[in-house]
């Protein structure tokens, strides 16, 4: 008669107690290994936003645990310690904005060269921006890019108009100087500031900025503290664009990559779970702890859900497929190379590059790890969309970009 070891029953015990109350299917065959082959503490950075859900309820759920992994979960200060703890090897991996990996490598916010990669997309939608009810309330309606350029005017006649973002090239970067050249702003004309995401609201209150770009609660909270109102959300920009990755440095994709494996497996399963509607109040609860990122729970759950009070008199509107997605049948957590492209192709459109990387392809394509990603789908039965580098049309002035040509497009938006 064969015995098990107490460590084998323990992996068992412990892979059930997992499993248990959350929703997550049971491991199977297909799943190369279920431990990890080191013990080592992986350490993953994350910052107090709403789309940190799935690596936060991977280590509250379990799912970290049930592959064996030696997860701790730290908060970051900000985008810019985010790259440097990648960069230094402080945090092996991290929630992150989409656009980092490709402003710290084309020297937009970051030495030129340095490495991050994008293992797999975190979440889709969910982002704002918010401008204060002082200088923009009664001025401009919601997604009203017809009146925006006449209140920056009139508020220009008062004082200097300053907005802020959170990192130099990064979603909510873009998010911002998209909006602004929608709406015929000129951008030379306008301060832009960066900030760290918890910090938004306060800065506003005491008058640092007239209007920001971030991810939520922070757009929410604005409009619970009656200081600000939301102008616009990140999907009426571009419906179902990237916004966070989880990314990793190059020490952790290179030498541990079937960690790397299981790492994603638990994130993955963790991004069903948010995603399934019954489970949103609780996310909502477990992240809203101070520990994450210490908000009101009410907000973060009525923004999960897509129920946006806009603030300011403007009353509500309610997102449905496109409120902030973590799965959505696999089409979120796909990092599609083209929109690596679009990235480095907006730093010349809004200034930042004299012109686009000649290897702006071997970028996307080494920075991207598709082709891991696509192991891991593949494991868990998990669809891998195939539009990796199709052209996509962004919602907000209907542009089409071809990721095969961002000459094409530049010649078109090339300027400011």
């Amino acid at each position: 008669m064969r015995f098990l070891s107490v460590a084998t029953i323990f992996a068992v015990m412990l892979t059930v107690a997992a499993c248990a109350g959350t929703g997550a299917p049971a491991n199977t065959a297909a799943d190369s290994q279920i431990a990890a082959t080191t013990d080592e503490k992986i350490k993953i950075g994350f910052i107090p936003l709403t789309d940190s859900a799935s690596v936060i309820i991977a280590q509250e759920k379990g799912f970290y645990a049930k592959y064996g992994l030696n997860v701790e979960v730290v908060k970051q200060a900000s985008w810019a310690a985010v790259r440097d703890n990648l960069l230094n090897g402080e945090i092996q991996a991290a929630h992150m904005l989409f656009g980092l990996p490709f402003s710290v490598n084309t020297g937009v916010g970051g030495a030129v060269g340095k490495e991050i990669y994008i293992a797999m997309v975190l979440n889709n939608n969910g982002q704002a921006l918010t401008l204060g009810k002082e200088g923009f309330g009664g001025n401009v309606g919601f997604r009203d890019t017809e009146h925006l350029k006449e209140a920056v005017e009139i508020l220009k006649a008062q004082k200097e108009v300053t907005f802020a973002m959170t990192f130099p090239g990064g979603t909510h970067d873009m998010w911002l100087r998209y909006w602004l050249a929608a709406a015929g702003v000129d951008q030379s004309g306008v301060k832009i500031i960066t900030i760290p995401p918890p910090q938004m609201v306060a800065n506003m209150k005491v008058g640092n900025m007239d209007g920001y770009s971030v991810g939520e609660p922070w757009n929410g909270i604005a409009v619970k503290e009656d200081i600000g109102f939301t102008a616009i959300s990140s999907q009426d920009i571009w419906q179902h664009h990237p916004e966070k990755a989880l990314g990793v440095n190059a020490e952790f994709a290179n030498t541990r990559r079937n960690d790397l494996k299981l790492l994603m497996k638990a994130i993955l399963e963790a991004s069903q779970y948010i995603e399934r509607q019954e489970n949103r109040a609780e996310v909502a609860r477990i992240i809203g702890q101070p520990a994450y990122v210490n908000a009101s729970a009410d907000v973060i759950d009525a923004r999960l859900k897509g129920d946006y009070d806009l603030g300011a008199g403007l009353g509500k509107h309610q997102y449905t497929n496109d409120a902030m997605r973590f799965y959505n049948d696999g089409k979120v957590n796909f990092p599609r190379r083209g929109h690596a492209v679009w990235f480095m192709a907006q730093y010349v459109r809004f200034g930042y590059l004299k012109e686009l990387p000649t290897n702006y392809q071997a970028i996307a394509d080494k920075l991207i790890l598709s082709d891991l990603y696509r192991e891991v789908a593949v494991d868990m039965g998990i669809p891998v969309p195939d539009d990796d580098m199709t052209p996509f049309t962004v919602t907000l002035d209907k542009a089409t970009f071809d990721p095969t040509d961002p000459a094409a497009y530049l010649k078109t938006y090339g300027g400011q």
